[in-house]
């Protein structure tokens, strides 16, 4: 293909843009040479009794290229840890002959596990199929507990009474005891004997099995190589004594030998960069307009039917690439948990953002087509729009946004811009009625986000709500009332019965957004190991506060609670909506049409000047604004409320 293009690009010119690659192309040469990967960096290192090789890797090796990011591992000491989502698992055992990993807790106080959520299943990890579970169940009314089953558990930390099980329980389906507001499932060792009278210490600090998911290093290392990892290709890599290969050492299909290496890395690279870049300003000279609509009309062509069927414009993975000046990490908007997205600038001229799916990742075909299925026939003012992508049988899976350019909605409560103090109480309000209208709309369809958290949410200059990243998203049966999927989400926003039962419904959204909703008041991160252990998910703390009449504790200080009372009933009112969307039953939750009903109400409330009217939206004589809700003010806010639709409203 590079071969074409240096035909195509020939011009008087010709002479001075090969002199001119000649000298790039020696510069590049002469640093590849001290890019390679050397085979003794990977040489297999230990940590105490811990021998580490691929596909994990020693952070203070400072060698990238020796397995994947999320292998990372870190020695202190004889102590090896791993680290994702800010939670550091020490390691007991590592099973390179089954691709399984004993992790621990170490040293967290054992309160902190009945408050932080799970983190276990966390790709490329998964939690082993022969591990045993313990539920811990607290906040509990203790005439509902089987005492034959249970233990009393004291936690310091907050001031309940809990109980753990006395025995394993292997199926999720399993309901904790309902006399039991929460609740969170540990897995633990299936050789560990527990029984009524075990203290469940010893068996938290046995820890689990997590399995792993690597490319397979047997070819490589049966001849002579060591398995690396190329962390700018996201592709598995061997190493060798002369040179790099793509699967193995001697092989007849070698194309990385440390000689040819030279141009096929990084000299390559930047060649076939420099071409393309070239190109374009070569082409600016003639009637650029009419030559990108026939480059693109070449490539949208390679798959008509993917293109006819969706309504997208199928995009070519060089136009893209030229788009992100390959991929450039200045171009670098953020991760996700599927891949990379970048900001490009289209051949017409359009600003968009462009995401490149993860090379490893088993499930990037699935996502892929899920975004394009679902945002191909989406249309709503609040969800962010689907330019294209490329083929599906592309040599990579890109897809192609409208550019959103104020950051999302993390940054600016919790994130690198929240230090700006941009967001009002009345900027909140509106991005709150904004996400739910456009989650509504999504559920009418209906569709579930599965994945609705504050990165996800993003912000145009207007502050007005973009909703993004579908690639967990699923079409609802109409004539059911949930369905049966394994949990997937992010810690923090996982609706607890779906996690428990296995079982979407259309209000598992409705628990994700209800602490969308606390962030929005509290301006705190939905899991933060920073603050007091009790407080570690944002979602229990709101509970615990709420509950305990102390929202001057959850607020944010800038938002003019205590001095503004007007502002101070508003977020009281979304703080009891908040409270209803965090019921730990589904059935408890409103509906997305009647939290947007509510959302709506609240902020009619503030064209009203009088006292009389604001209080005519907090009582409940005036709840037929928002018909089958009951407003509670904040002495009835621990009480249960239940939602007159138990199963998906289909007239959303």
């Amino acid at each position: 293909m590079w071969e074409l293009i240096l035909v195509r690009s020939s011009s008087p010119m010709s002479s001075k843009i090969l002199l001119g690659l000649l000298i790039l192309f020696l510069v590049e040469e002469r640093s590849a040479i001290e890019a390679l990967p050397r085979y003794e960096d990977c040489a297999p290192r230990t940590c105490g009794k811990h021998l580490v090789q691929y596909p994990f890797s020693l952070t203070e090796q400072n060698h990238s290229f020796c397995g994947p990011p999320p292998f990372a591992l870190s020695c202190a000491g004889s102590i090896l840890t791993l680290t994702f989502f800010r939670f550091s698992f020490n390691v007991v055992n590592i099973f390179y002959n089954n691709n399984s990993i004993q992790l621990t807790f170490g040293d967290y106080d054992p309160c902190i596990l009945l408050l932080s959520g799970t983190v276990f299943d966390v790709y490329p990890f998964s939690l082993s199929n022969t591990n045993r579970q313990i539920y811990f169940l607290y906040n509990c009314s203790i005439e509902g507990i089987n005492l034959r089953d249970y233990e009393n558990l004291t936690c310091s930390r907050f001031n309940s009474m809990g109980f753990y099980g006395g025995e394993f329980i292997q199926d999720h389906t399993n309901l904790p005891d309902r006399n039991c507001n929460n609740y969170t499932i540990m897995p633990v060792m299936s050789y560990s004997n527990l029984s009524a009278s075990s203290d469940y210490h010893p068996l938290l600090r046995t820890g689990w099995l997590s399995n792993w998911i690597a490319p397979a290093c047997a070819a490589c290392n049966n001849s002579g190589g060591r398995c690396g990892y190329d962390s700018s290709m996201a592709k598995f890599i061997c190493i060798c004594h002369d040179g790099i290969d793509t699967s193995r050492c001697g092989g007849k299909n070698s194309r990385w030998k440390l000689a040819a290496g030279l141009a096929g890395s990084a000299g390559f690279i930047a060649l076939a960069c420099a071409i393309i870049f070239l190109l374009c300003k070569l082409r600016k000279s003639q009637n650029k307009s009419a030559s990108s609509k026939s480059l693109s009309r070449n490539y949208s062509l390679k798959d008509t039917s993917m293109s006819d069927h969706f309504q997208i414009h199928v995009f070519s993975f060089e136009e893209l690439l030229e788009a992100t000046d390959c991929f450039h990490p200045s171009r670098e908007l953020g991760d996700g948990g599927f891949g990379t997205v970048y900001k490009g600038e289209l051949r017409d001229g359009r600003t968009v953002a462009i995401k490149r799916l993860y090379g490893k990742n088993y499930k990037r075909v699935e996502v892929f087509m899920n975004e394009v299925k679902i945002l191909s026939h989406l249309r709503h003012q609040n969800l962010v729009s689907l330019y294209g992508c490329t083929s599906q049988h592309s040599h990579e899976l890109l897809l192609v946004y409208e550019f959103i350019p104020n950051g999302t909605l993390a940054d600016h409560l919790h994130g690198s811009r929240a230090t700006e103090r941009i967001l009002t109480w009345s900027m909140r309000l509106n991005i709150a009625i904004e996400i739910a209208d456009a989650l509504a709309y999504l559920h009418a369809v209906p569709i579930m986000h599965r994945d609705v958290k504050t990165t996800n949410i993003l912000l145009d200059c207007s502050f007005h709500v973009k909703v993004a990243d579908f690639g967990l998203s699923r079409l609802f049966p109409t004539d059911a009332t949930h369905v049966s999927t394994a949990p997937q989400g992010t810690p923090g926003y996982v609706d607890p019965e779906y996690h428990r039962c296995f079982q979407l419904t259309d209000k598992s959204d409705v628990y994700s957004f209800g602490v969308v909703l606390v962030e929005l008041i509290s301006s705190k991160p939905a899991i933060d190991i920073e603050r007091e252990r009790s407080e570690i998910n944002l979602a229990n703390m709101a509970i615990t506060k709420i509950q305990n009449h102390e929202m001057v504790k959850l607020v944010d200080p800038e938002l003019w609670y205590q001095s503004d009372e007007l502002t101070r009933r508003m977020i009281t009112m979304v703080a009891e909506l908040a409270f209803k969307c965090l019921q730990p039953a589904g059935d408890m939750r409103p509906t997305f049409k009647e939290v947007l009903q509510v959302l709506k109400a609240i902020k009619s409330a503030t064209s009203k000047s009088e006292k009389k009217d604001m209080d005519a939206v907090v009582t409940q004589d005036d709840a037929c604004l928002v018909p089958n809700i009951e407003v509670c003010s904040p002495d009835t806010v621990a009480g249960k409320w239940v939602s007159q639709d138990t199963t998906p409203n289909n007239s959303m």
